[in-house]
């Protein structure tokens, strides 16, 4: 390492404990994520309400389901990539930056109830309410195809969906969750390994049918993390690390 990269890599994970400190002192960071969680869950509620008089049949049904399935793993894989490779630490939103990146130095997580999982793991997506808003306006504005429609009101829902998937990768040793990882509807270990063990590869985490295209943006697009931000934390200690 030269001595300039040195005195960066100091830098930065100066700002990254200053950025934890701040998250972890400030009761406004656990509110805002409560509120960000409410808003979204709120948000996909009402536009659950909205379509259902809509009749679509069954096969639409499954064809707005598989598309809003790749699109998921696709979106939400892409905001990953963006998070991970993301060091603004100084930034109005710095401790929310830091607190993701912790998510690489806890392998297992706190087990919870699911749904205690979806709620909270939702309040991590702020991205998440203004796509919810931008569904809410384009179906209340315009006379949008019924499948287009379902497949992005299920593309807001299985955004959450992703983040239960992310955790029983983690986790669960539940035969069901190991079967409908099989099956491909979540995310198996085997394949969301190499994120962690290798670098800028493997981000989807709905059940990763998109990795192979996210690598490929990935490679022209990213320098990695395991020589960049994973560094960062290396000298962040705090207790509740172990407790995601």
């Amino acid at each position: 390492m030269l001595r300039g990269e040195g005195l960066d890599l100091t830098a930065k994970q100066a700002q990254f404990n200053r950025a934890m400190e701040l998250y972890t002192s400030k009761a406004r960071y656990l509110v805002f994520g409560h509120l960000v969680s409410t808003a979204n869950i709120a948000l996909q509620l009402y536009l659950l309400y909205r379509i259902w008089p809509l009749s679509i049949g069954l096969l639409r049904q499954i064809l707005a389901l598989v598309a809003a399935y790749l699109l998921t793993d696709f979106i939400n894989g892409l905001v990953h990539m963006y998070m991970d490779n993301n060091d603004r630490y100084e930034s109005i939103d710095g401790p929310l930056i830091a607190n993701f990146h912790l998510h690489h130095k806890t392998p297992v997580y706190t087990k919870r109830n699911l749904l205690l999982v979806y709620f909270m793991e939702t309040g991590s997506k702020v991205w998440l309410v203004g796509y919810l808003l931008l569904v809410v306006a384009l179906q209340a504005l315009f006379e949008v195809n019924s499948v287009v429609l379902y497949t992005l009101v299920y593309t807001g829902i299985l955004s959450s969906v992703a983040e239960v998937s992310h955790y029983l990768c983690h986790t669960s040793t539940s035969p069901i969750a190991a079967f409908l990882a099989r099956i491909g509807l979540l995310l198996t270990k085997r394949h969301h390994a190499p994120h962690h063990l290798q670098d800028n590869t493997s981000y989807a985490f709905l059940n990763g049918l998109s990795d192979p295209l996210l690598n490929r943006i990935a490679r022209v697009s990213c320098k990695g993390y395991k020589q960049h931000t994973d560094l960062h934390y290396a000298h962040y200690t705090a207790a509740d690390t172990e407790s995601r």
